[in-house]
């Protein structure tokens, strides 16, 4: 069987602006159509396409599964918006655009036509078992049902769009059943609570959507205070805390040529502060982080970038269904 919340729907379309006949032997795309979103007629048809299938599949709401946004690097062929699209349908803190988060049909269209626009947020939009919407590169929009969907493949065609059944999405989720995923339950505070108390771990990362995260501050009066506010199925990672010897941690920024790093300080007012600078920033950082009270830096090379434990929040049943 799958595991929790793994999709492999039996019917699968492409849906795409792309005529079938404009395709080479290998299939790709050879026609005169481009990769933009048209913010119009076009994008319109999409939408009213996931309508469609959602209609035939009985769905009227969707779960938002790894959601993320763009971060260091934008890969999309539009630039990203402020906001990352998502002014006016989330707060401006993204509370409600997060892993498991179930939005109602009006809400998973507008999420759609931001990913078709490459403003900046991604998403899987799926019904476990029934349905799933994933939005790919080059307005390649994949529809995967439990049945087959004979009344919105019609629909789509008279939308002047291009249903087509394939084998899979290629933006199906891959769980590592090896993989170990320790939960933030009572034993992961337990043992934060026994770290900050022994000056070992001093700095909590919470990363509450891919590309995303907060900083916060340990000590043993904020550990309540800092668990009551994290996101659900946030990702956490545990750090040591700031030096206050500022001097010598900046003094220790690479000079290698090959200098990419995250500082986090905390300001005299106790408030916590993160940027990843490139060593063309270094001077700018320095500057910047001058006068803070503490400051730590971490590498951005992943096999560097090693915390001294982590968690992924469960479910309030206690149950981890983060997936990936």
């Amino acid at each position: 069987m799958p595991e929790d919340g793994e999709v492999h729907l039996p019917y699968v379309y492409r849906v795409t602006k792309y005529d079938p006949a404009d395709r080479d032997e290998h299939g790709h795309y050879t026609g005169n159509e481009d990769v933009f979103s048209d913010h119009g007629e076009v994008e319109a048809a999409c939408l009213q396409a996931v309508e469609a299938f959602a209609a035939e599949a009985g769905v009227d709401r969707l779960s938002v599964r790894e959601p993320g946004v763009v971060s260091l690097a934008h890969f999309g062929v539009e630039p990203p918006v402020a906001g990352f699209g998502l002014a006016g349908i989330f707060p401006k803190d993204l509370t409600g655009f997060h892993d498991g988060a179930e939005v109602p049909l009006d809400v998973a269209l507008e999420l759609v036509r931001i990913m078709l626009r490459d403003s900046g947020a991604w998403c899987r939009l799926e019904v476990e078992g029934t349905l799933a919407v994933h939005v790919g590169w080059d307005q390649y929009l994949y529809v995967g049902s439990s049945r087959p969907c004979e009344e919105a493949s019609a629909r789509t065609r008279a939308l002047g769009l291009f249903p087509e059944l394939v084998d899979a999405s290629p933006y199906d989720v891959e769980t590592d059943s090896e993989e170990v995923r320790p939960p933030g339950d009572d034993d992961f505070w337990a043992r934060l609570r026994r770290s900050v108390a022994a000056g070992r771990a001093g700095l909590l990362e919470e990363t509450y959507i891919e590309g995303a995260s907060r900083w916060h501050r340990l000590t043993r009066d904020t550990l309540d205070t800092v668990r009551a506010g994290i996101g659900p199925r946030a990702r956490l990672e545990v750090w040591p805390g700031p030096s206050s010897d500022v001097e010598a941690v900046l003094g220790a920024l690479p000079a290698d040529g090959d200098g990419l790093v995250e500082c986090v300080w905390q300001d005299k007012d106790g408030r916590i502060h993160s940027v990843v600078a490139h060593e063309d920033q270094f001077p700018e950082l320095t500057a910047r982080v001058a006068g803070a009270g503490a400051v730590m830096l971490l590498s951005m090379n992943a096999d560097e970038r090693v915390p001294l434990f982590t968690a992924v929040m469960p479910d309030a049943d206690g149950v981890v269904r983060v997936r990936g």
